[in-house]
């Protein structure tokens, strides 16, 4: 197992391995062409009108997002959108295709051609398998988090996130937690998507999320833009030797102190 290498001679006891859920779900074949989907009528509405018109020229730059990826918005790709969209309705739901990307978790950036990520149904199973794992091969007590570069949005300790949480206390607002945390300048870190601590602090693992997210940086880029515009290239143009190329960190250890 590629992550035993990784690991084996980095952790301690009570450490928390952050892995990215991109990370595992593209090295488990969760990878889907979104070329080959046929958009319907309502994907090809949510390329053309809520796309470009409602979130180019209202949302966005009510959500305080930068010109550039206003200017992006607005120019939201209709082939390749329109495809993204149908991967979105049919793996993740009408309300989380209205959000303007990383729909229900899936994620284009960092990845060729036109393929896509998809999330794993039960993430904490998978995160149960992991650290099962590493305290029967590695013999370390250890816990694992899986980690979504997706934000959520902090008011004191109440917490919205665009996405579902394992977490209690990270609540599940949609295209809305997007909105409003950017509108009202919340405090933004990444979203633990899953934990296998038993005393789970929402406080304290979107800490350790935030922390992890730092050191993993972003790739090639933050959005599939920000990656076709460092290698110059279409889109769709990206290819997986271009993506080896940059360096990348999907696995952290993030050592919490005893008196954290």
């Amino acid at each position: 197992m590629a992550l035993q290498k990784l690991i084996k001679d980095r952790i301690h006891h009570n450490d928390v391995i952050v892995i990215s859920e991109k990370a595992i779900a593209t090295a488990s074949g969760r990878i889907c062409d979104e070329s080959k989907y046929k958009p319907s009528l309502l994907a090809k509405f949510l390329a053309i009108f809520w796309m470009r018109i409602v979130w180019g020229h209202f949302l966005a730059p009510f959500s305080r997002m930068s010109k550039i990826n206003i200017s992006r918005l607005r120019q939201y790709p209709f082939k390749e959108g329109s495809s993204h969209k149908q991967v979105t309705l049919h793996y993740a739901g009408f309300l989380q295709s209205l959000r303007h990307g990383s729909e229900g978790g899936i994620d284009v950036s960092n990845l060729p051609h036109s393929y896509s990520c998809i999330p794993f149904v039960d993430p904490e199973l998978i995160a149960m398998d992991i650290r099962r794992y590493i305290e029967e091969f590695l013999d370390r007590n250890v816990d694992v988090m899986i980690s979504d570069s997706d934000k959520t949005y902090s008011f004191f300790s109440f917490h919205l996130s665009p996405r579902k949480s394992c977490l209690n206390g990270i609540h599940c607002f949609g295209v809305i937690a997007f909105i409003l945390g950017r509108f009202f300048k919340l405090r933004p870190r990444s979203t633990p998507i899953a934990f296998t601590r038993k005393e789970r602090n929402p406080e304290e693992a979107l800490r350790i999320a935030a922390l992890s997210n730092r050191a993993r940086g972003d790739g090639a880029g933050r959005t599939i833009w920000d990656v076709a515009e460092r290698f110059k290239v279409n889109i769709t143009a990206v290819t997986w030797n271009m993506l080896e190329s940059m360096p990348h960190y999907p696995v952290v250890i993030v050592r919490v102190s005893a008196h954290a």
